[in-house]
């Protein structure tokens, strides 16, 4: 009859444990704040800009005469541009919204895919990251070679 281990082994669904200190996620968390405010600020000003403003305002021009086709394209192209800043600004918003719902679970700082500590470097470069530094250049490679 083989002897019976006293090790007991730990179950393979429980998560990881958060080695982050309570002071550290306020600190994550006030920065994440920080950043998501200011992202919300450019974006209420460069969309009242944009959307109140007309041709004939951001050309400065005051006369009746018609608009040259290459200064409305300008004006069309920057519009575009500013669309475009503010809907990959939105997607950080809300990445940055979901970094400060993992800190209420209690997720921030572990992988979303092995469940592992994201290490402290990567948290302080990128402080919305869901994925460890393996993890994402792994997504990445797959999401390169799907092109």
């Amino acid at each position: 009859m083989p002897k019976a281990s006293t090790k007991k082994s730990k179950p393979q669904s429980k998560k990881a444990k958060l080695s982050l200190k309570k002071n550290e996620l306020k600190s994550y968390r006030k920065l994440l704040l920080e950043r998501r405010k200011e992202l919300m600020d450019e974006m209420g000003e460069l969309m009242k800009e944009q959307v109140s403003s007309t041709p004939r305002d951001t050309s400065g021009d005051l006369s009746s005469h018609a608009f040259h086709m290459a200064d409305q394209g300008t004006d069309a192209m920057e519009r575009e541009m500013a669309f475009m800043f503010a809907s990959k600004s939105g997607r950080l918003v809300y990445h940055i919204e979901e970094a400060i719902r993992r800190i209420d679970s209690g997720n921030y700082g572990l992988c979303a895919q092995c469940q592992k500590p994201i290490s402290a470097t990567r948290l302080k470069a990128v402080p919305h990251a869901r994925l460890c530094i393996k993890c994402k250049e792994s997504e990445e490679g797959r999401n390169s070679a799907g092109k």
